[in-house]
């Protein structure tokens, strides 16, 4: 359940749905796998997976929930392998090959038979949502799977109004001025090892494992560089790879926090443990989210961001 990626939202909604009324609006909109002749389906799943039927946990004001979706796998190598064969046989049949109007329909009909033949992948994709802070976070690694989770929240809900979490400061700029300036780091931040640099070139320079306050970095900076990622720590709370979109990425909480949720009792309840690892994780959440924003600058006016 621990977050590897987060996609950021501010909620805008001026009420949020009581917890019972959320539940009950999942509910009618629940997973079911696809059907023999179904390309794909979404619906919602529970959290803590077989061992309990809740859709929603909520603990503190912060609730999760998880969107699953199964895809029929037809690859296109075997549509088209099929396909040239059944052409190649109406062409023997009729003469001449198929037209364009004759070779679509081949190969609707044929994909339609194939279908029930295809294995089907499940995915699942979490969202954290802090009622009392008005924020949405989603547990993916692309913009365009965090904004299907939120259309088909939207859907499910009937309206969800959101914005990407943005801040006043270019965070691009910022990350740069920590690593030329490093007096202008916030005193909990500590700089990793990693960083992707951009230029006005539309050149990219990635390097791993590497001391970024060292001269080659500082002679790239100096060329006109800026930080487009950069991994940092929040100490005590998480490590993370911040993006000039404020996505975070490659997400690792603090082993002490950990530790505390492998030694918390449960008593084997499944129930029980989602709950512990949600508020601890949830606890974590807030306090990285809410010191970036401070360190970048503040957040946006949301009359200036783009609503999604």
């Amino acid at each position: 359940m621990w977050f590897k990626h987060l996609h950021l939202y501010r909620v805008h909604d001026s009420d949020i749905l009581p917890l019972e009324q959320q539940s009950d609006a999942l509910a009618a909109h629940r997973f079911q796998p696809v059907g023999p002749h179904e390309a794909r389906r979404h619906g919602w799943s529970a959290p803590a997976g077989r061992n309990s039927d809740l859709l929603v946990h909520e603990v503190q004001g912060h609730r999760l929930i998880r969107l699953a979706e199964q895809q029929r796998l037809l690859p296109s190598s075997v549509i088209k392998e099929e396909l040239e064969e059944r052409c190649a046989e109406l062409e023997a049949k009729q003469g001449f090959p198929p037209r364009r109007r004759e070779r679509q329909a081949l190969k609707e009909t044929l994909i339609e038979e194939l279908l029930p033949q295809a294995f089907a992948r499940t995915t699942v994709t979490e969202l954290w949502w802090d009622t009392r802070s008005r924020l949405i976070g989603i547990n993916c690694a692309s913009a365009k799977r965090a904004e299907s989770v939120l259309d088909a929240l939207r859907q499910t809900l009937g309206s969800l109004k959101v914005t990407p979490l943005a801040v006043r400061e270019p965070i691009a700029r910022t990350m740069t001025h920590w690593l030329t300036d490093p007096s202008s780091r916030p005193d909990s931040l500590v700089i990793g090892d990693q960083i992707e640099l951009r230029g006005n070139d539309d050149g990219i320079i990635r390097a791993r494992a590497m001391d970024l306050d060292g001269d080659e970095i500082q002679t790239a900076i100096a060329s006109g560089r800026q930080a487009s990622r950069l991994a940092i720590q929040i100490e005590g709370v998480l490590g993370l790879t911040l993006q000039e979109d404020l996505v975070l990425k490659s997400l690792a909480f603090d082993d002490a926090l950990l530790d505390e949720a492998n030694d918390a009792d449960d008593d084997g309840d499944p129930i029980l443990r989602i709950d512990t690892d949600l508020a601890l994780m949830a606890g974590a959440l807030t306090s990285a989210v809410q010191q970036l924003i401070g360190w970048l600058g503040g957040e946006q006016d949301p009359a200036v961001a783009t609503a999604v």
